[in-house]
């Protein structure tokens, strides 16, 4: 019976505590009394401060909830798009709260009570306790309730569904009026069933026009940055420095590993059953739980190095290492024929080992006594002084994007980066072929960057302005093959225009993003081609090859389940987009950044504060 209650009250406790925190905003209780009179805040909602104790009560338990549910550590990314949604999720629910006073929308304690009786949270009706012959059972969830253990949430629950039931009453508020009319539902009816087949020859002059037609003097340059500046305006953008040192494993690893293997192979060939060996010793831990066996397997699923040994080896032999990209492999065939083969392996992969292993873990240190979490600019150069590792430079980091090296892309580095102070380096951040310190060398806020910087990008948006009076020409000469009775798809080859036929489609679902060329296509008679067609892109040519209208019959069999859903999903995007507007319109100063500060910051401050305490005693 206890174990029954421990059962229930772990699942109840793990979604109540993230539920009453947020309770707290909506209802606005006096957060200092929360908090222990804390008042300090990490931002205001709607004029409502959220005290930083509170915040970071709420971010814990997420934090915690998502660990929860990971096999492994929460990264500093991880730990950022927690803190972000927590912040999103107190804003969605404090705009609410708003909007619950504004229109006088309340839940009185019967509703409160016959909801929680006979509307169980989800997470309980999954509950084995609850449950008779795999089915949620409400009797036995009602006394549950009425157990000493069940009240003690009542009072969460009670928060809970008051909550939910005046969420249900604004969003029915909202959407009372969403009417739909039956010429709106048959053209709804139209849109999702009548389909088309089409050709299109697309004339977008970026991609028909080469650049080296198009002439461009420095003086049209520098004219179209100054004329189009906002096109070239950038969000906030952190250029890092970096140095590394390599965690790739070299020759002595690898004569390590086949060292391994070849021990492994004589114990084998000494009786050892290769079975167990395979369970012991084998990396590949999907084929060594079960001894080695790979089952059947056909040429080319294999490493290539892999597949030949195995299509060559004799048959019960124990073949002596075989070098593939994950490793060195003892293989064993059990049969095979023609393409197909059966065995079993043992991976040894190639990894760090012995005096290599200790070497990187001094230099690793090395590292991060000498330049991690340094507010002090010249930390950088004098790890890669004393070192002797070469600094890098990433890639322009644009706030939101991750850090890239190269095409490398380093997790971590930008959570840091754009809380650090110029010049100061981050912590180690290890990755599977390398360690990598970096450093902040300067973060520019929303800008247009000068025309020195972004040069070839202006270069070739201008260029890129010139061609679609260049490609003129294409459309006129296009326009007129068709008039004199080519086909589209003849008057494309002849200009070296692409030409393409979509499959059958309907509105709702085209295979192209274009709005105007879609109600092209079905305001168009079939058969015809249509006349150019401008867009923002490009000029484009179609033809209606086939049309299969909808099935007005069938939409009247339909109509009523098919009037719901539409009604349904109408009320939905009314939903969404009046969710949507609070948002937007929510006053909000979020202070995140004065308290999710850098270690070396941090550490900083701390030394401050004690020495001002020092002076002060």
């Amino acid at each position: 019976m206890m174990q029954f209650f421990r059962s229930v009250g772990g699942k109840i406790a793990a979604f109540v505590f993230a539920v009453l925190m947020f309770i707290f905003v909506v209802t606005s209780v006096d957060w200092s009394q929360i908090t222990g009179g804390s008042r300090s805040t990490v931002g205001v909602i709607n004029g409502v401060s959220i005290p930083v104790n509170a915040y970071q009560a709420i971010l814990q338990q997420a934090i915690d909830a998502r660990q929860r549910q990971s096999s492994s550590s929460l990264s500093a990314d991880d730990i950022e798009e927690i803190r972000n949604q927590v912040w999103e999720n107190l804003i969605q629910e404090q705009v609410m709260s708003s909007e619950f006073k504004r229109r006088h929308i309340s839940a009185d304690a019967e509703e409160i009570a016959e909801a929680i009786k006979n509307s169980p949270p989800q997470e309980l009706t999954t509950v084995p306790e609850f449950q008779t012959e795999g089915k949620f059972d409400l009797a036995k969830y009602q006394r549950w309730l009425n157990s000493s253990i069940g009240r003690q949430y009542i009072p969460q629950l009670e928060a809970q569904y008051r909550e939910e039931i005046m969420r249900g009453k604004l969003l029915r508020v909202v959407t009372a009026d969403v009417y739909l009319s039956d010429g709106a539902l048959w053209q709804s009816y139209r849109d999702a069933h009548e389909t088309v087949t089409m050709q299109l020859t697309a004339v977008v002059p970026r991609d028909v026009v080469p650049d080296s037609a198009v002439p461009l003097t420095e003086a049209e340059v520098k004219k179209y940055y100054d004329d189009h500046l906002e096109q070239f305006r950038q969000p906030r953008t952190a250029y890092l420095s970096y140095v590394q040192i390599s965690r790739l494993p070299v020759a002595s690893d690898s004569a390590a590993a086949l060292a391994r293997a070849e021990e492994i192979r004589k114990e084998i060939h000494d009786g050892a059953p290769f079975a167990e060996v395979a369970k012991r010793e084998s990396s590949d831990t999907v084929s060594g739980a079960k001894g080695g066996d790979l089952g059947e397997f056909k040429k080319g699923q294999m490493d290539p190095a892999f597949e030949k040994a195995a299509f060559s080896l004799p048959i019960g032999a124990l073949s002596n290492p075989v070098l593939s990209s994950f490793g060195y492999h003892l293989i064993q065939i059990e049969s095979r024929s023609g393409d197909k083969a059966k065995g079993r392996h043992i991976l040894i992969p190639i990894e760090v080992t012995g005096d290599h292993r200790d070497h990187l873990d001094a230099q690793a240190d090395s590292l991060e006594s000498l330049g991690a979490d340094r507010l002090d600019p010249a930390a950088l150069d004098t790890v890669s002084r004393v070192m002797g590792l070469k600094i890098g430079r990433a890639n322009p980091t644009q706030i939101g994007s991750k850090v890239m090296v190269g095409m490398q892309v380093i997790p971590e580095a930008a959570v840091w980066a754009f809380k650090a102070k110029q010049g100061e380096t981050s912590r180690v951040i290890e990755l599977s072929y390398a360690y990598m310190l970096f450093r902040l060398d300067s973060l520019h806020a929303d800008r247009v960057p000068p025309l020195d910087q972004i040069h070839g990008a202006v270069e070739i948006a201008a260029r890129n302005a010139k061609k679609p009076e260049m490609a003129k020409a294409l459309v006129s000469d296009m326009s007129k093959r068709l008039s004199e009775g080519s086909t589209l798809e003849q008057a494309a080859k002849a200009l070296h225009l692409p030409f393409q036929q979509f499959p059958p489609f309907a509105r709702v679902n085209p295979p192209f993003p274009s709005a105007i060329l879609v109600g092209a296509t079905f305001g168009v008679d079939t058969g015809k081609v249509t006349g150019p067609i401008e867009t923002d892109e490009g000029t484009y040519f179609l033809k209606v090859v086939k049309r299969v209208k909808a099935d007005s019959a069938a939409y009247v069999a339909d109509l009523n389940q098919f009037k719901i859903q539409q009604v349904r999903l109408a009320r939905q995007d009314r939903v969404r987009s009046y969710l949507a507007a609070l948002r937007e319109n929510a006053k909000v100063d979020d202070r995140r950044a004065r308290i999710f500060t850098t270690d070396a910051q941090a550490e900083a401050a701390q030394a401050a504060q004690a020495a001002q305490t020092g002076r002060k005693l």
